[in-house]
């Protein structure tokens, strides 16, 4: 037999496919993980979660809104994830795309060669 769905209150569909895609899909799986582990999971994912996920992953656990998880919880969580976060290794940077350019074939006895659009032909 298979396990519930992760049908929780504060847990939308969005937020829903971000923990199954890093392999959260039930309620005891959340439950296992903690709120902070399931945000830090989905934010190494490459999502960017906002507190507000924490806060409705927290109000999930405990069966109410994500607004009435009391301000100390909110406090601790939230230094828990600046903590967990300033760990993370940088984001790599990637360089610029470069230049795009757009070839046209000329037709005619052959093959032509290439030239760029904003080449004018030599005919």
């Amino acid at each position: 037999m298979s396990a519930p769905p992760l049908k929780m209150r504060n847990i939308g569909p969005k937020s829903a496919a971000w923990l199954r895609q890093v392999g959260l899909r039930t309620p005891e799986d959340l439950v296992e993980a903690g709120p902070l582990e399931a945000f830090m999971r989905i934010k190494r994912a490459g999502f960017k979660p906002s507190l507000n996920l924490l806060y409705s992953l927290e109000g999930a656990l405990r069966d109410c809104h994500w607004q009435d998880v009391p301000e100390d919880r909110r406090a601790e969580l939230v230094a828990a994830a600046e903590e967990a976060i300033a760990e993370l290794p940088p984001p790599r940077n990637r360089p610029p795309a470069g230049p795009v350019r757009t070839t046209v074939m000329q037709a005619g006895d052959g093959m032509a060669e290439p030239r760029p659009v904003n080449e004018p032909a030599d005919d």
